[in-house]
């Protein structure tokens, strides 16, 4: 089972896949809503917006309504300081580009596709699935790679300085996997969704994941392999001066959008407590219980 965690509070689940059934459930509803397009087909919708109390919701409409607003403004501030993060990060990659021996890091890519897949080379399409690994969840950056990667026999985990290949590196070895037959798993950056965090290729059991900040990982076990490209990177001392600068404002912002999620999540969470005071549980459980039989059904299908 795939289990599909709330960006911003990394605790909360949001949706669950179950593979062996080819179900998913997904939380369809505020902040981000989703409609369904194939209705008495692979859709179907279960509606929970009825099981509260009227009344007792009517009295609270305007708390809630009051607490859902300041939510929404300080996500927004969020994701605009995360904008401006990025933009920040992309200056430091652009100081790294112009030091880094490229040329070494294709000898390195094609060195780990032959250490990697050898002669293998599989009589069917290649599987490809993709994933968020990580996000901005309330006052700090949180990923899942540990839950991702825990099953897999080898790890290799990439040491690089931003703008240094990373990303290029494990997109090269994710797309040769692909014209071999070999399933792939990317794992995209939250903050950055045009560049990769992660390759896995589940029928190898072995993956590849940037083991940088903000999701900083070391060795540890016998199945981990460092792959280290930061020598890569000619040392400058002016240039090293100018990342100084830029580092300070990218952290800046980071930390203005981990404090504006946080007031964000904050409202969000006082809100649901007051909806949850006008809860029917009666009604709720009746609606649980019908998704249990439509689950259950599925069986004898």
């Amino acid at each position: 089972m795939d289990r599909f965690m709330n960006p911003g509070q990394a605790d909360k689940t949001d949706a669950i896949y179950v593979k062996e059934r080819s179900l998913f459930i997904l939380q369809a509803s505020h902040p981000i809503s989703f409609e369904p397009t194939d209705l008495g087909g692979h859709h179907k919708v279960f509606c929970f917006y009825d099981v509260y109390h009227q009344e007792q919701l009517y009295q609270q409409h305007d708390e809630v309504g009051n607490l859902l607003k300041d939510g929404k403004v300080s996500f927004e501030k969020s994701l605009v300081a995360l904008q401006e993060a990025k933009a920040i990060h992309d200056e430091w990659e652009v100081v790294n580009i112009q030091r880094m021996d490229w040329k070494r890091h294709t000898e390195i890519v094609e060195e780990l596709k032959d250490e990697i897949f050898g002669t293998i080379e599989l009589a069917k399409p290649s599987q490809v699935s993709h994933r968020i690994i990580g996000s901005l969840s309330a006052g700090s950056a949180h990923d899942f790679i540990p839950s991702i990667t825990k099953r897999m026999r080898r790890r290799l985990l990439i040491k690089g300085l931003p703008g240094t290949g990373k990303s290029t590196m494990m997109r090269a070895i994710g797309q040769e996997a692909q014209q071999r037959g070999i399933d792939v798993l990317y794992g995209w950056c939250g903050l950055d969704p045009s560049s990769i965090d992660l390759v896995l290729f589940p029928e190898l059991s072995i993956c590849l994941f940037d083991s940088t900040q903000p999701h900083a990982y070391d060795p540890e076990s016998p199945r981990d392999e460092i792959v280290d490209i930061v020598p890569l990177c000619k040392k400058d001392e002016q240039l090293e001066k100018q990342i100084d600068e830029i580092q300070h404002r990218y952290r800046e912002k980071i930390a203005d959008a981990g404090g504006y999620m946080q007031t964000a999540i904050k409202a969000q969470n006082s809100a649901r407590i007051q909806m949850d005071r006008a809860l029917n549980v009666e009604v709720f459980e009746k609606k649980l219980q019908n998704l249990y039989a439509f689950i259950k059904a599925m069986d004898g299908n």
